[in-house]
């Protein structure tokens, strides 16, 4: 939980892609999954105390509002036959755009909001939430092509994932998985998690330009690696 505190806070997001795995190594993945959500809720309200005037509230509010509306696509997809098509195509997607940001002689830029690419965005995330619990990757290519410091980066991210993290934990309570083992594990970890976020901010603060915007676009390839392989292993245990 350390480790994965630690990067969502230097880098605004991904937490879930590390800490789910491991603590599914050692504790249910019912308890895990809403565990890390907790978590998740608490990183973005420490964060927002301590950076709240860095957060682009317009962006947030277009966003967290067209995500809504791509959540039921985003839970039709989950019973999708085809989500190992759906999950490896989105792979190559983040692969494709993180490499030609990184090698590409012009990557896409926006010089100010665009209400257009924030519910595109916001709208993917919703699906990808509803479908995967990953709403993170568009938000991420939104904020990359904004051109955000890393600090606003940081902290704009956490104002949309607070309310949709609290959304998902709701949900979570209503489905009876909220059990006393999760609040057990939240109080342990909360300790590691707090230092994780300060120790986070440090290293976000000294992130700046285009090396902070690389360190981006490789979280997105690795993303992108780790869905392709996930896709790839569906395959595998459909075929048998």
């Amino acid at each position: 939980m350390f480790i994965a505190t630690l990067i969502r806070s230097a880098f605004g997001f991904g937490e879930a892609l590390i800490a789910v795995p491991l603590l599914a190594l050692c504790i249910p993945l019912e308890v895990a999954a809403p565990l890390v959500v907790l978590v998740s809720i608490t990183i973005a309200a420490v964060v927002i105390v301590q950076d709240w005037r860095k957060i682009h509230l317009r962006s947030v509010g277009w966003l967290v509002l067209s995500t809504l509306l791509g959540i039921p696509l985003g839970l039709l997809l989950l019973t999708s036959s085809h989500q190992r098509l759906l999950k490896g195509g989105l792979g190559v997607i983040l692969i494709a755009f993180s490499a030609y940001s990184l090698i590409g002689r012009t990557a896409l830029q926006l010089t100010r909001d665009s209400r257009g690419w924030l519910f595109v965005c916001g709208f993917c995330a919703g699906v990808l939430g509803g479908a995967y619990g990953m709403n993170g990757p568009p938000l991420v290519i939104y904020g990359a092509t904004r051109r955000w410091s890393a600090q606003h980066f940081r902290a704009t991210l956490q104002g949309y994932f607070l309310p949709a993290s609290l959304i998902g934990m709701a949900g979570y309570w209503l489905a009876g998985l909220w059990v006393p083992a999760v609040t057990h594990y939240y109080l342990v970890a909360l300790p590691v998690t707090l230092l994780g976020v300060f120790v986070g901010r440090v290293i976000n603060h000294r992130l700046h330009g285009e090396a902070f915007l690389k360190y981006i676009y490789l979280g997105l390839v690795g993303i992108g690696a780790l869905l392709v392989v996930q896709a790839t292993g569906l395959f595998v245990t459909s075929s048998r």
